[in-house]
């Protein structure tokens, strides 16, 4: 199954967001840390609502561990990113994606972007910088749920 990866996160309420678009879509949550806040449900129950669910939401207390946790499941990272090599509607997703983000403050590190199997973009309009990434989430990770078949609705 796809899931979503959320490389330190800095901002909370994105955060809460991201777990929310997640559950919504029936996608397990990955969080690397370090975190650039302190982990508070209460705080981030404010965009979650009751929307969180603890059996989908994964902790790992670093990169290094992560990266260890990808290679014994045999995921393949999907990184979004503006520096992408694929458009994200072009490119052929597999169900064992992981699609991560980078921080929203910095992007990803360059170990991300070396540890990637693939590094994908959303065209956008000449000029932007980029986008919010919990609307990057969301539109990438909609484009690889329908592409492999787990969209699940009513």
């Amino acid at each position: 199954m796809t899931r979503l990866a959320i490389f330190q996160p800095d901002i909370p309420q994105n955060t809460g967001a991201m777990l929310r678009l997640a559950a919504c879509l029936g996608v397990e949550t990955d969080i690397i840390e370090p975190m650039g806040f302190v982990w508070d449900l209460h705080r981030l129950k404010q965009t979650v609502l009751d929307y969180y669910d603890p059996t989908q939401v994964k902790r790992h207390i670093s990169w290094h561990e992560y990266s260890k946790f990808v290679a014994r499941n045999q995921y393949r990272l999907i990184l979004l990113t503006t520096k992408g090599s694929h458009a994200y509607h072009e490119f052929k997703y597999q169900p064992n994606d992981i699609l991560i983000v980078g921080q929203e403050s910095q992007g990803a590190p360059s170990e991300v972007h070396e540890q990637s199997f693939a590094r994908v973009y959303i065209p956008m309009k000449p000029g932007r910088r980029s986008m919010n990434v919990v609307t990057a989430a969301a539109i990438v990770l909609s484009e690889s749920l329908r592409q492999t078949n787990q969209l699940r609705g009513t």
